[in-house]
């Protein structure tokens, strides 16, 4: 089996037509990169468009306020990706404008691993090295039935030397695309198209009846619960107050109401009698009331969030408040944007 030229020819047969896969700009394979990760196709594609259009080039990213770039990829999540995207921009700019045309060298920059270096190392720069994402785990464990987990160092080696050895040495970068497209389209994780699949007299997984069992990947450590109580102010003219992350958060840099870190829900007394609302209300007379009952559940990789929203009516002007225009257009994570927009939308 030419599992190279197999492939190639059923990528070229059943390929997406994608902006990324037009250009050699590393640049623009570089932002794409970065955005599809932990991220659908669908949901990328228009966030890849409005940075291109916005940051045509990387001094334009580098030199942007950092609010302005977060602001764009609110939405995505992993904000970290955008801030290391930002980070590595400056890198290049410092190295007079010197994009790495290397592996070794794509992955000196800010946020770059293994998998982006070697994408954009292909792609751009028809250099030999495999990419290696969650596509290709699962249809080289599925082809060649290999049961050692992806997650685990020895796991990692093992598929990087196998992918290594089936590169085409002549085409890497149709090669890479071709593989990738593979998994997504054709060996998905749920209900793989196996009647159609070319590989299918060879595939250990499809012949042994163990297509649902691969890829293997150890389980993650325990999902941790977080309760978040929000002090959602409203001042006589309609201001509110947010504050800033530091740069310790997975949302370092976006913003949010400030919060009650807690065990549980709370009585409305055990929040208005909190530090933290002490020092967000002061001394103003106040009337409160929780918006939600229930509380509103927000999924990360590690931690849960279980977040009330605790509506504040104070009767004088606060310092730091700003006008609500003014708060959407700060950069939020997801939780605060969604709240934000049922909130006002309704009142």
């Amino acid at each position: 089996m030419n599992f190279s030229v197999q492939l190639t020819d059923w990528y070229l047969v059943n390929k997406r037509t994608l902006p990324w896969r037009e250009t050699e700009n590393p640049y623009f394979i570089w932002l794409s990169e970065v955005i599809l990760q932990q991220t659908r196709v669908q949901q990328g594609l228009p966030y890849y468009q409005i940075f291109v259009k916005t940051y045509p080039t990387v001094e334009k990213l580098a030199a942007a306020p950092q609010d302005e770039v977060l602001k764009l990829w609110q939405g995505l999540g992993y904000y970290s990706r955008a801030r290391n995207l930002q980070a590595a921009a400056l890198q290049i700019v410092e190295d007079d404008l010197k994009f790495p045309d290397n592996y070794k060298d794509l992955l000196r920059l800010k946020g770059v691993g293994d998998y982006t270096a070697a994408a954009i190392a292909s792609f751009a720069f028809k250099e030999v090295v495999p990419v290696v994402d969650g596509n290709v785990y699962r249809v080289l464990s599925r082809l060649y039935g290999i049961s050692i987990p992806i997650n685990v160092p020895a796991g990692v080696k093992e598929f990087k030397e196998l992918a290594i050895k089936l590169i085409n040495q002549k085409d890497p970068a149709t090669h890479n695309q071709a593989i990738m497209e593979f998994g997504a389209l054709q060996c998905t994780p749920k209900n793989p198209d196996c009647s159609t699949c070319p590989f299918k007299k060879e595939c250990v997984a499809f012949q042994e009846d163990r297509i649902g069992e691969l890829p293997v990947k150890l389980k993650k450590a325990k999902v941790k619960s977080l309760f978040h109580h929000y002090v959602v102010v409203q001042t006589p003219s309609g201001k509110t107050i947010m504050n800033q992350r530091d740069n310790s958060s997975i949302w370092a840099g976006l913003f949010e109401f400030p919060y009650i870190e807690a065990n549980g829900a709370l009585l409305s007394n055990e929040v208005t009698e909190h530090d933290v609302f002490k020092g967000v209300v002061g001394k103003s007379r106040f009337r409160e009331s929780v918006y939600n009952q229930q509380p509103i559940i927000h999924k990360l990789s590690h931690r849960k969030i279980h977040a009330y929203f605790w509506i504040v009516k104070v009767e004088e002007e606060l310092e730091t408040a700003v006008l609500v225009e003014e708060a959407f257009e700060k950069p939020v994570h997801v939780l605060m944007d969604r709240f934000m927009k049922e909130f006002w939308q309704k009142n």
